[in-house]
């Protein structure tokens, strides 16, 4: 009898299958475009490209940002203060002598570098407690409730001011004590999220076919049950980001955030300037806030522009004109035929 050979994986099939993966991710990212139209489209295109530039700033912040983010002085010489918007420094200078140019190119690389970690943390977070809570319920369902609770009835610049207070002491004012403190604003959130899809997945008959094939709990809740409860986290996220950003700046602003000899950031900045609008000095306030509104512009944007496209009770689906024949009337000879 012939035996049919077993192809062996090898790389070629490990590059196919990861290339399918990469398919299958693109594919999902792209759907939102695909599937918006509208005012929901043009909101996802705008607030993206925004994003993106604001991305693009805080990779490419070495090769873009003309000078340092602490740098006054160069091989001519020192900066001038307060100097105006020119050929020299596009954006002006600052009391300082700090080129307004380079601080804003790399408080995008601070801002976006804080968002993320904030976000991940918080996800991560969140979601596992919400799993916990949902799934196995009883005291450790109350307990994180009341905490989560708790901590989602401070105001969020309240409780990341104390936050980064406490955390000062320990880790310090950088870019690490910053995200932790945003991110004990927005983890209550992705918990009540998750902890209300998962107490009513959690009896659903995929669930039941699970334990029924002796799925641990574990298995359950990482298999069967994350994928989908989770629906609706990325426009939290997005929507969370944008929030973030404010909060960020409004640390910087009351000087709880980053340390200026940490990172550029745009609150300090805007912190920097209040003295400089009554003389009549525009340009160290006016680039670091419109880079904040273009930024959590294009946040909100997108974030909205996803919620009314992937949320179903907020989508308006495209409807076909309904084209009738026109009506034949009845020629002379069938009517006397009739």
């Amino acid at each position: 009898m012939a035996t049919v050979a077993t192809p062996v994986p090898g790389p070629d099939t490990e590059r196919t299958g990861g290339g399918r993966r990469w398919r299958r991710v693109l594919r999902g990212i792209a759907r939102p475009y695909r599937d918006s139209h509208g005012v929901a489209r043009f909101m996802l295109v705008t607030g993206t490209v925004l994003v993106t530039i604001m991305v693009l700033l805080a990779i490419f912040a070495p090769w873009l940002a003309p000078y340092g983010f602490n740098q006054v002085a160069n091989d001519a010489g020192r900066f001038g203060q307060h100097v105006p918007p020119g050929a020299g420094h596009p954006f002006g200078t600052t009391v300082q002598g700090l080129d307004v140019l380079s601080r804003v190119i790399w408080g995008a690389r601070t801002a976006v570098t804080v968002v993320l970690l904030a976000l991940l943390f918080s996800l991560f977070i969140g979601v596992v407690l919400g799993l916990l809570a949902g799934f196995v319920g009883r005291w450790l369902d109350r307990v994180l409730v009341m905490v989560m609770d708790a901590l989602y009835a401070l105001p969020a610049l309240l409780l990341a001011i104390v936050v980064a207070f406490l955390l000062s002491e320990f880790v310090g004012g950088g870019v690490a004590t910053a995200a932790l403190a945003i991110t004990a604003v927005y983890i209550p959130q992705y918990f009540r999220v998750v902890r209300a899809a998962t107490v009513s997945a959690k009896e659903a008959t995929y669930v039941e076919a699970a334990r029924a094939m002796g799925a641990g709990p574990v298995t359950i809740m990482g298999k069967y049950l994350l994928g989908n409860v989770v629906h609706s986290v990325p426009v939290i996220a997005t929507l969370n980001a944008a929030d973030a950003i404010l909060t960020l700046a409004g640390l910087g602003f009351l000087g709880y955030g980053i340390q200026p000899t940490e990172a550029a950031e745009w609150g300090y900045d805007l912190q920097r300037a209040v003295s400089d609008a009554g003389a009549g000095i525009w340009w160290t306030g006016m680039f670091p806030g419109l880079a904040i509104v273009l930024l959590v512009l294009g946040l909100t944007l997108v974030g909205e522009g996803l919620n009314e496209t992937m949320n179903p009770s907020l989508r308006v689906r495209r409807l076909l004109p309904v084209l009738m024949p026109p009506l034949e009337r009845p020629s002379q000879e069938q009517g006397e035929a009739r």
